[in-house]
């Protein structure tokens, strides 16, 4: 077994949540084209590269393209992001710098989610974390985009009572009055602009490190820390694959 492989509780956790087929030819063995698909994530390669012992590279990535359309990866982090039941949420984003074959796509071509910093050609991705620093959302945009811009999305169904935690990029009025509107609290430091005081505790802010943590953790995975993929839907679905691999493997950590 490849070290990219999934492990027997990795696939125990997984294996219910993938759509059933009861009719018609039955497709091909599910943990092999996941552990392939894996494989490309971990390794960074192209498709074309797939070792033989996956299969056919069209294969892992036809189902891999075809899932991510039906929201399958959606509902796999979903359903094993629901274990958990925290009180603290942190969110933040990370700049992905995007490789020139990624770059080849008309201009015209919709769901690119290219931009310009000054890095060159990036994709931002915004996280939305657990105290764990386990993510719970994801959601991307374009490089040059400003932090603040990401979170509304993201923040929807904080519970009452619950803290979110951000850097300085987030301070915005707006912002706080929806936390505040779903019952959580922002602790958010203050911007030295700020004319009016604000409640903020530097002890809690501390534990925000976790969330850096993960993006650490994130960009492990060759495919995350360099985009490769010309469609920015692809790059999400990649992203969102390597958090249920990150949940799973502290799950199974601390089973």
């Amino acid at each position: 077994m490849s070290r990219y492989d999934l492990t027997e509780f990795e696939w125990r956790v997984i294996a219910p949540l993938l759509p059933n087929k009861p009719r018609g030819v039955p497709r091909v063995d599910d943990r092999r084209v996941l552990n392939g698909i894996f494989w490309v994530l971990r390794s960074g390669s192209p498709w074309r590269d797939l070792p033989e012992r996956y299969g056919p590279h069209t294969t892992c990535y036809n189902r891999f393209r075809r899932w991510t359309k039906a929201d399958v990866w959606d509902r796999i982090m979903d359903s094993i992001t629901e274990a958990y039941d925290g009180d603290v949420r942190m969110i933040d984003g990370t700049s992905v710098r995007v490789h020139h074959s990624a770059a080849t796509l008309k201009k015209a071509t919709p769901d690119r989610c290219l931009g310009r910093s000054h890095g060159g050609l990036t994709t931002k991705i915004h996280a939305l974390t657990d105290g764990n620093g386990l993510p719970v959302k994801l959601t991307i945009t374009r490089g040059q985009t400003h932090d603040i811009q990401a979170p509304a999305g993201l923040l929807e169904g904080i519970g009452r009572g619950w803290m979110v935690l951000a850097d300085k990029a987030y301070d915005a009025d707006w912002l706080r009055d929806l936390v505040s509107r779903q019952g959580a609290w922002a602790n958010i430091p203050p911007k030295s602009n700020r004319a009016s005081p604000i409640c903020f505790s530097p002890w809690l802010y501390k534990q925000r490190n976790l969330i850096e943590r993960f993006f650490n953790k994130l960009k492990y995975y060759r495919r995350i820390a360099t985009r490769y993929d010309k469609l920015g839907s692809t790059f999400l679905a990649m992203a969102k694959l390597a958090c249920i691999r990150l949940r799973l493997r502290h799950y199974e950590s601390t089973a």
